[in-house]
């Protein structure tokens, strides 16, 4: 590893430390692309209703890391703080005063997992099964 320059380390006292993908940083709430497992946007979060997805992507990856968009009301983000609190999942409110994004919501690793699709479209219901009740008879009989 080379030594820093007194030009480098001026540079970094003055405008910080030197930061990979600035750009997309700012867009995805402080992480990376790569790291992202799943996203909502502004309008999504803002929904009454708890997206399953959210909730069954921090039960498959109890070791992610939940960043909210600080941008929003408190109100719209304290569903999402509860499940995080609830499942044990760090969760970050990330406001950034310069540059607005449309995210509002990122469940992401500490590591690169490249997932192609990380933005839900559309709200689905859970897959389990329901418990059907049986009538008396069906006790009784196998129909």
């Amino acid at each position: 590893m080379k030594k820093p320059t007194v030009d480098e380390v001026l540079q970094q006292g003055i405008y910080g430390p030197l930061e990979t993908k600035p750009d997309e940083r700012r867009k995805y709430l402080g992480t990376i692309r790569e790291r992202i497992i799943v996203a909502l946007y502004k309008r999504q979060v803002a929904e009454a209703e708890v997206y399953p997805q959210i909730e069954q992507s921090m039960r498959e990856y109890p070791e992610a890391h939940l960043f909210l968009n600080g941008n929003m009301s408190y109100e719209e983000l304290s569903k999402y703080v509860k499940l995080a609190a609830k499942k044990k999942i760090e969760h970050k409110i990330v406001t950034n005063k310069e540059h607005d994004t449309e995210i509002g919501l990122i469940l992401a690793m500490g590591h690169a997992i490249d997932k192609e699709e990380i933005f839900i479209t559309k709200k689905q219901q859970y897959l389990e099964k329901p418990h059907e009740k049986k009538g008396l008879f069906a006790k009784f009989f196998k129909w």
